[in-house]
């Protein structure tokens, strides 16, 4: 799928990050910068903050502090449907597909910041050969599928702007070992093609699958970042996130 041949790839760069629910701080003055064609990882323990830091980065919760910019762009200030006309795509923890809506129509509504022509046919095709099952089901109503369908369905939704940041929010949650394998392969494909990832993982093993570099949150704090072979080798990351 050549998902970055219409867009300038940019790096994505966010500095002092900070997210407040209240009283409580959920995010604590955290940076990372994503590169072009880069794929970087964020695990930690439920509550850590990764969500929440996927979460204020779309604009989808208020920041307490953080600038945002994608190149050049300071998108600081931009709601989630300007982030996804600049070029990132965001596959949302839960998927959250359209139930009632046939599969095709799901991912057609992926395609809303775009001009529709017969180069969103052609994006079609290449999301039926990315992911077979959803051609053949593509006039079933999305609510009919399976946990993992559903799953390849919001990936397919994302990329059908075409985005040049993909930005996900664990994708592998709720589902068996094998389609956790086939996601996998997904990923690495997308990636080998030069699409930028942002993965936010419990499954560490998938994670150090994919990314160059990792980020460990603890606390809405980075409590450790590196790549990803070093951070798989390390004892205390071995430990309580590897389980071994």
């Amino acid at each position: 799928m050549n998902a970055t041949d219409t867009r300038q790839v940019s790096r994505l760069t966010v500095e002092d990050l900070s997210v407040h629910y209240g009283g409580v701080c959920a995010v604590s003055n955290i940076g990372f910068t994503v590169e072009p064609g880069e794929s970087v990882g964020i695990i930690g323990a439920n509550g850590a903050g990764k969500t929440s830091t996927l979460k204020a980065l779309m604009g989808l919760v208020p920041r307490t502090t953080g600038r945002i910019s994608l190149g050049s762009q300071d998108l600081s200030k931009a709601k989630a449907r300007d982030m996804v006309r600049h070029g990132i795509g965001y596959v949302p923890e839960g998927r959250h597909v359209f139930p009632g809506l046939p599969v095709e129509k799901n991912l057609l509504l992926g395609a809303y910041a775009r001009p529709w022509n017969k180069d969103t046919h052609h994006q079609l095709d290449e999301i039926y050969a990315l992911f077979p099952v959803l051609g053949e089901m593509r006039n079933r109503l999305a609510g009919a599928l399976s946990g993992g369908q559903q799953q390849m369905l919001a990936i397919g939704r994302a990329l059908m702007s075409r985005p040049n940041l993909l930005i996900l929010d664990e994708p592998s949650m709720g589902l068996s070992p094998k389609l956790v394998g086939n996601i996998l392969d997904v990923l690495l494909k997308l990636r080998q093609e030069g699409l930028s990832l942002l993965l936010v993982e419990q499954n560490a093993k998938l994670t150090f699958g994919v990314t160059s570099h990792c980020i460990v949150m603890e606390n809405g704090e980075a409590a450790m970042t590196g790549t990803s072979s070093a951070l798989s080798h390390d004892p205390r990351v071995r430990e309580v996130y590897l389980g071994l």
